[in-house]
């Protein structure tokens, strides 16, 4: 392991043991399988250790539009794996898979390493780029879990936009927008969260790594 992985999974560790589990879980809990961390790791190590790598790979962004859904860039799991695997070194440490377990509550496992959307880029960097309302549902036998890491946010408009207890018919589903900084977490269970990314407007930037982790590696043959 290189420096810059070291120094990223003692980030990690330090954020672990300094943050109160407690009301994480709890907030976590009460919203319905959801929480925000603001400042899971300290920005200055996330703009030290991450966004040079995020220059890096700008060449390598692969655009996509599907008209009235989604516009934007992404960089897969597998690029990253070969161009910066410091990305990888997060999604996969032992420490943080262990964190993230202890707050969700069942034991979390990374997805397989030929899973383009395991651990990827995403990028929102001209204008209207944007994501459609969706659930993050699993095609795998178990659960899905997602966690955002905000890296890059130059924008005011564009946001995460989060429908809270959609899925619970016994309470009035309420919305929260979210703008997160470098370091800033947000932790749900995919298919409990609505959620959609607001359009970004011209001279903004907004780049996030996206982590999804499930309850079982299996995949039946129809999905």
């Amino acid at each position: 392991m290189d420096k810059l992985s070291r120094d990223l999974e003692e980030a990690v560790t330090r954020a672990i043991q300094t943050l109160d589990m407690d009301p994480a879980r709890r907030t976590y809990w009460e919203q319905n399988e959801c929480v925000f961390l603001e400042r899971f790791l300290p920005p200055e190590v996330v703009e030290r250790s991450l966004v040079p790598e995020v220059e890096k790979l700008r060449p390598n962004v692969h655009r996509n539009y599907i008209p009235g859904f989604k516009k934007g860039g992404a960089i897969s799991s597998q690029t990253l794996d070969e161009k910066a695997p410091v990305f990888l070194v997060l999604y996969k440490s032992p420490a943080f898979i262990g964190f993230l377990s202890r707050l969700t509550g069942v034991r979390l496992l990374p997805c397989p390493d030929d899973d383009p959307h395991a651990c990827a880029l995403y990028f929102y960097t001209e204008p209207g780029d944007r994501m459609g309302f969706h659930y993050d549902t699993s095609y795998y036998t178990g659960a899905r879990y997602t966690v955002l890491m905000g890296l890059i946010q130059r924008s005011e408009r564009c946001r995460l936009v989060c429908h809270l207890y959609r899925d619970d018919p016994a309470r009035e589903t309420r919305e929260i927008q979210l703008a997160y900084g470098p370091g800033s977490l947000v932790i749900f269970n995919g298919d409990k969260l609505w959620h959609a990314v607001t359009p970004l407007a011209a001279g903004e930037e907004r780049v996030v790594l996206t982590m999804e982790y499930v309850t079982d590696t299996q995949m039946g043959p129809v999905k």
